[in-house]
């Protein structure tokens, strides 16, 4: 590990912290907790859904630092054939740098986020294999609950939901999965580097730390490097996360409300910890402000068009890519409706 990285791990573990209860027995019971919960609420989605499902992901409890650790090797993995390209670019020097900025500014970025995720459903594993496991930031859980004062059964089942929810998506949906990850490839295959662009990237990079300009912004990671012609690709990358998030939401939210009586509260909750103008800063500094968006917009959507068109009408948006709507429509519901349905 070369001295930027292993700066850049400090950095990470210093920013994400401890939680001491995390190590005690209340941790080892959550672990035995969402081992069973996981399969009764998986089975729920699906019939909530309609979507099926092939049999239990595999279930982790993690700490903070180990989901840092986790999302920074996936990503290394999906954009490995990008990386190769920099590699043979002459521009190297100028790639080194860039590269270390991002690495730093990541790994911050990680950092900060790993002390409020509370769960995730793993697309694409650390090893870069394809993956079907959920893991959950066991010390976000309990300081959670301890915090709020939330009945721990209700609250990590309600969790579960949202993460069981994407996965129902992604196992659910038969191509969902390779049209994701192909969004990613064309992405990456778009940012050939061309003579000069990489020390171009770097300059921008350099400019915008000393100007205080966000590095990431609302377009996300990928947009520190898109071109014109790529930004369409970022478009379709936001308008599909929003369609998730919204439909992960509402799911949750529906199930909830059927067999949690503190499902109101802890949705109440959550959605005002997405809005806490301690954070809000945050966001905005990073360009996250766009997941928050994507959480109000995607949810507004999916509301609306079961309002207008039945529930089976929702589940068109998953019929095939050409289905998904665009984030022109995800903000007018009704020309995703004249279009589709």
């Amino acid at each position: 590990m070369s001295d930027d990285r292993s700066a850049a791990g400090r950095l990470a573990a210093r920013l994400a912290g401890q939680y001491p209860l995390a190590d005690t027995y209340h941790g080892a019971a959550l672990v035995e907790d969402m081992a069973r919960i996981t399969p009764e609420v998986s089975q729920l989605v699906s019939e909530g859904t309609g979507l099926a499902l092939p049999g239990d992901p595999t279930t982790l409890v993690i700490g903070r630092l180990e989901w840092v650790d986790r999302n920074i090797a996936s990503f290394q993995h999906l954009i490995e054939p990008a990386a190769q390209k920099i590699a043979r670019s002459r521009d190297e020097s100028a790639g080194g740098l860039a590269q270390r900025v991002v690495e730093r500014e990541s790994s911050a970025l990680l950092g900060v986020l790993s002390r409020r995720v509370l769960g995730q459903y793993e697309l694409v594993l650390p090893t870069g294999e394809e993956g079907d496991s959920v893991a959950y930031v066991g010390p976000n859980l309990l300081q959670m609950e301890r915090t709020h004062q939330f009945r721990p059964s209700e609250f990590r089942f309600w969790v579960a939901l949202h993460e069981l929810t994407h996965r129902a998506q992604f196992q659910g949906v038969p191509w969902l999965r390779p049209y994701f990850l192909s969004l990613v490839e064309e992405l990456l295959e778009a940012s050939t580097p061309e003579p000069g662009r990489l020390r171009a990237i770097a300059e921008e990079i350099v400019q915008r730390r000393r100007s205080g300009t966000p590095l990431i912004d609302e377009r996300g990671i990928f947009g520190l490097i898109a071109t014109d012609a790529q930004q369409e690709i970022v478009d379709r990358v936001q308008a599909l996360m929003s369609l998730l998030e919204g439909h992960g939401h509402v799911v949750m939210d529906r199930i909830g409300a059927e067999r949690l009586r503190s499902q109101a509260r802890m949705s109440r909750v959550l959605k005002t910890r997405r809005k806490d103008k301690r954070t809000a800063a945050f966001f905005r500094v990073t360009g996250l402000e766009m997941k928050v968006r994507q959480y109000e917009l995607g949810e507004r959507f999916i509301k609306k068009v079961e309002r207008q068109a039945g529930w089976e009408t929702v589940n068109l948006a998953f019929r095939g890519a050409s289905s998904i709507p665009t984030l022109a429509e995800i903000e007018r519901p009704e020309q995703w409706l004249s279009r589709v349905a």
